[in-house]
């Protein structure tokens, strides 16, 4: 139990700490039964994602969305801080974007 209790905290850290690290972030969709949503997680794959999800029940994470830059260009660029509910999440799947993506928010 300890152990378990252990793995879950440290898989929380880490996903934590990736959050706020500066650089590109990876992107992720995020698929539940009414809709789909892409976030922004940097420094993690998809197999911490998903143990992190499944240990904490939830995490708050960077909606991303398309935003039209000052120059015109498209970019993908966070949108707002999203809760995910483990019991809502069908599947996690990674996303790619031809667009730039630009960093998380400090």
């Amino acid at each position: 139990m300890m152990i378990r209790i252990a793995a879950q905290a440290l898989g929380f850290a880490m996903l934590a700490s990736a959050a706020f690290a500066q650089g590109v972030p990876t992107l992720f969709k995020i698929v539940t039964p009414k809709d789909e949503v892409v976030i922004g997680v940097a420094g993690t794959d998809l197999d911490t994602l998903a143990k992190t999800l499944v240990a904490n029940g939830q995490i708050t994470v960077w909606q991303y969305a398309v935003h039209k830059a000052a120059s015109g260009d498209l970019e993908q660029t966070p949108l707002r801080r999203v809760a995910i509910l483990r019991q809502d999440t069908l599947r996690i799947e990674p996303y790619t974007s031809p667009l730039k993506v630009l960093p998380l928010p400090p």
